[in-house]
């Protein structure tokens, strides 16, 4: 007979002594431009009237305080020039030093760590030569947030040697954004689909995007926009709503890329669309592995504009380069989605939660397209009585799928706990361990948003269920747990 749950000894994640603080000193290079091209023009004729020698010694102490800060720091304040060129008067006549000086006043810079370092996530990519035989090369993701609550998402990377010991690499002094691709690629059955889901008439968006190629650029939209706008067939309201939507959703899906150089601690993912003007939170990273055997790093995260919330799914390869989209269906929707790491009969699996307090789970033909959810768990325990929700991507083991959990209890204490879901059917639930696995401690309860440990998702090396973890809203640590002794626990009464 399998022994009482009740009866069973309480099990706890370990903490390593290990705690990832939030770096006021990491800071980027934004543009910083004023509302009105009145302001704009009264600043660069300022600068433009400065006595020659001034205007010299004042760019020598611009480039010595803040070009150490900064990789490509003539680059990145020369391209915010770029971006008020149209109000600059005699542009052939300025030299290289004008335009430094008159793009330094278009730029600032903003610390992305300044309020918090919280919700990391954690996956396992391919080791390096030189890393220790045995050992597995993780990247953990982390949403960074700063001035005026903006929220981006920043990364470390590190190993796991063969004791489960865990080092992280080096940090960089630098921080840095990547390049956005302007003239980004969609699929116009997509975008059809996209549309559609977004109100647009199947015969209004036919009409919109007549003519398109089967992959169409930016630029080619941007085109046809014109001709439309131009064209005597522009009269119907719905026909100026459609070209609205369509730029907006456009904008929304773009491609970013980081240079080579740069190391993994440098990139910064910081907000770009207008959907997410206020910040990109909480992604959860998974290794996704398709039916050929071909590897994907998915993120899902909440884009936020400030007013309402937007589900966005990242896609990378190499952690260099990331495709940005919208996910889209009558499902996709609320907080906290996670792709399970493979498909499942053929279809994409998600746990998420559309109503703010159940776990609900979700299967999609489409990455992009969430229309399907079923009610998966409701709270159960006390720790979790005010809502539920998942931890980051199902972890595949033998037994079954290992998803961590997160519950909000009294005090709107934030603790962890654990779950198997069946490998063939995830809507079963195998079993729960009553108790959570991570709760709060003193450390936990001082912080940006006290009395919670938070995590974004975690892995299996060998025998060990590494588990990183925010405190309180503020830094990170990472918890561990035997796999051994977990599965021992939630198939005690299973049996």
């Amino acid at each position: 007979m399998a022994e009482s749950e009740s009866t069973l000894p309480i099990l706890q994640a370990r903490r390593k002594p290990i705690v990832i603080n939030a770096n006021i000193g990491r800071v980027i290079l934004r543009p910083y431009i004023p509302p009105t091209d009145e302001r704009i023009r009264n600043i660069i004729n300022r600068v433009l009237d400065m006595d020659e020698e001034d205007a010299s010694a004042l760019l020598i102490n611009i480039m010595h305080d803040f070009s150490h800060r900064h990789r490509y720091f003539r680059e990145a304040v020369l391209r915010n020039f770029e971006r008020v060129v149209s109000h600059v008067p005699d542009l052939e006549q300025l030299s290289e030093d004008n335009r430094l000086l008159i793009g330094s006043y278009f730029t600032a810079e903003y610390s992305v760590e300044a309020a918090a370092l919280f919700n990391p996530s954690m996956v396992q990519v391919p080791s390096d030569e030189s890393d220790p035989e045995g050992s597995c090369r993780f990247i953990m993701s982390f949403r960074a947030t700063g001035e005026g609550h903006i929220s981006s998402i920043e990364f470390r990377s590190g190993i796991v040697d063969e004791n489960n010991d865990i080092y992280f690499d080096a940090l960089s002094n630098y921080v840095r954004t990547p390049k956005v691709h302007t003239d980004s690629n969609y699929d116009i059955e997509l975008f059809h689909l996209k549309l559609k889901d977004m109100k647009v008439g199947k015969r209004v968006a036919e009409w919109l995007l007549d003519g398109l190629p089967d992959q169409f650029t930016f630029n080619d939209l941007q085109d046809k926009l014109a001709e439309h706008h131009n064209g005597y067939r522009l009269r119907a309201q719905d026909k100026l709503q459609a070209i609205d939507k369509a730029m907006w959703l456009a904008r929304s899906n773009y491609e970013i890329l980081f240079r080579p150089e740069h190391q993994i601690s440098e990139r910064v993912i910081f907000p770009v669309s207008d959907s997410e003007r206020m910040g990109i939170e909480d992604a959860r990273f998974v290794r996704f592995v398709d039916d050929d055997g071909t590897v994907i790093y998915y993120a899902t995260y909440t884009a936020y504009n400030g007013e309402t919330i937007l589900p966005q799914l990242i896609e990378t390869n190499d952690f260099l380069s990331f495709k940005i989209s919208t996910l889209f269906g009558k499902q996709a929707y609320g907080k906290g989605m996670a792709l399970f790491p493979r498909k499942i009969g053929g279809q994409y699996v998600m746990l998420s939660r559309q109503d703010g307090e159940n776990n609900a789970i979700m299967f999609s033909d489409n990455v992009h397209f969430w229309n399907q959810a079923s009610l998966l768990q409701t709270p159960t325990f006390s720790y979790e009585f005010f809502q539920i929700g998942n931890g980051g991507s199902p972890i595949e083991t033998e037994q079954g799928w290992l998803v961590i959990t997160h519950g909000v209890g009294p005090m709107r204490t934030y603790s962890l706990g654990i779950q198997l879901l069946d490998l063939d059917d995830p809507t079963r639930i195998i079993s729960r361990i009553d108790e959570p696995i991570l709760v709060p401690n003193d450390h936990d309860r001082e912080g940006y948003v006290p009395n919670v440990v938070y995590s974004c998702g975690a892995m299996i090396f060998q025998d060990e269920l590494i588990i990183p973890y925010a405190s309180a809203d503020e830094r990170c640590g990472v918890a561990t747990m035997r796999v051994s002794e977990v599965m021992a626990r939630l198939l005690a009464g299973c049996s």
